[in-house]
């Protein structure tokens, strides 16, 4: 290739986002044709989250910037995150001025490294954008298309609804969800393996993962009492990850200390995404209002119990994935409904092979000629 080395900044403020773009940022780390660089905020700089931040230096990336957006328990102040985030991004940066951001999903951090991009004539570029879900972080996801260069989208429905939202066709890019890379992956951590390393003491289990619903604020608390009580009743095995630091998130932690001397449940901050994937390979079933319950579940054909509206409209309610509300009886049953099937490696989301179909876009000449001005496209 005939051009300069580019500078690759990616941004990454949760575990999640972390997982979904690993196998991008390995395979970009890999090439002499382009140097990147990393910064690391949001949930990675705090202990209360898993002080997930050591796992990305564990990995060994060479430019790695850490950067505190938040105090500990800041969780309401949403603004105040996005705005310190937008303060920390845009001097890092003017330091080392990037060829392209790269972002994920619908977390404030996201947008605000997507803003400070827009603003500073950066290419970003946007991955898992044109999907749908609940709560304010749809909004946020759709902002940050709009203010973003390039959109990596999972799927053909995904394509469609950001050219609804008047995007040029050859701006999006269906690559796939990059986690789907890693989950299909023969090196991934063995059972035993991830039982010794987080002292897990059985092997039939279910997953619960359940995070705060920002625009449901004044019901957290009694949802998060329906769900761990839930949980209790059902007399299964749980593996238990705390939920991520929105608005509410204190309700549901404060239940989960209910749990914490009972032999059923193991209750983590944070579990490192590979571990993640072999307990949710191991697993009879996940529940909660994790995106996990209805992305990852389905390629290892592992059921899943989505509860309330977070997820809400991201999938239709059947077979594999069962739909329940805030009651405990009709959770209860659902649990009691769950069979595990041997299915792997199906998904409307990609088949493993994101990284490659991102490599040979950011290898071609012309993806770095992508205009900066957009211009809205009316659809017929």
């Amino acid at each position: 290739m005939n051009y300069t080395i580019k500078k690759i900044l990616f941004l990454t403020g949760t575990r999640a986002d972390y997982g979904k773009m690993k196998s991008i940022m390995r395979a970009v780390d890999d090439t002499e044709q382009f140097e990147m660089f990393v910064f690391v905020t949001g949930m990675h700089m705090h202990t209360e989250y898993g002080y997930t931040c050591n796992e990305i230096l564990k990995d060994g990336y060479k430019n790695v910037f850490m950067y505190i957006n938040q105090r500990a328990g800041m969780g309401s102040a949403m603004d105040m995150i996005l705005a310190n985030t937008i303060n920390g991004f845009s001097a890092y940066v003017h330091e080392i001025k990037p060829d392209l951001i790269i972002v994920h999903g619908d977390r404030l951090e996201a947008l605000a490294a997507t803003i400070v991009g827009a603003m500073n004539n950066t290419l970003v570029g946007h991955i898992e954008g044109g999907e749908v879900s609940g709560t304010i972080d749809e909004s946020i996801r759709h902002a940050i298309t709009k203010l973003a260069h390039i959109h990596f989208v999972a799927n053909k429905e995904s394509k469609k609804r950001i050219q609804q939202l008047g995007e040029h066709e050859s701006r999006i890019r269906i690559i796939g969800s990059p986690d789907i890379d890693i989950m299909l992956s023969p090196n991934l951590p063995s059972w035993e393996d991830a039982k010794a390393r987080y002292e897990i003491e059985f092997n039939e289990f279910g997953i619960a993962v359940f995070h705060p619903i920002t625009t449901s604020y004044n019901n957290m608390s009694r949802y998060a009492k329906i769900f761990t009580e839930s949980l209790l009743l059902s007399n299964k095995n749980f593996i238990i990850i705390h939920p991520n630091n929105d608005l509410g998130r204190e309700f549901i932690v404060e239940e989960y200390d209910r749990l914490s001397k009972d032999k059923r449940f193991r209750i983590f901050a944070s579990v490192r995404f590979e571990y993640f994937l072999t307990m949710l390979k191991q697993a009879g079933f996940i529940i909660g209002n994790s995106s996990a319950g209805i992305r990852e579940a389905s390629v290892y054909g592992i059921p899943a119990i989505d509860i309330g509206d977070r997820q809400q409209n991201r999938y239709v309610p059947g077979e594999d994935i069962k739909h329940c509300e805030y009651d405990s009886s009709t959770i209860l049953k659902a649990l009691d409904a769950c069979v595990k099937k041997e299915v792997m490696g199906k998904s409307v989301y990609g088949s493993g092979k994101s990284k490659e179909r991102f490599m040979t876009i950011i290898e071609d000449c012309d993806f770095w000629k992508t205009p900066l001005q957009k211009h809205f496209v009316d659809n017929d």
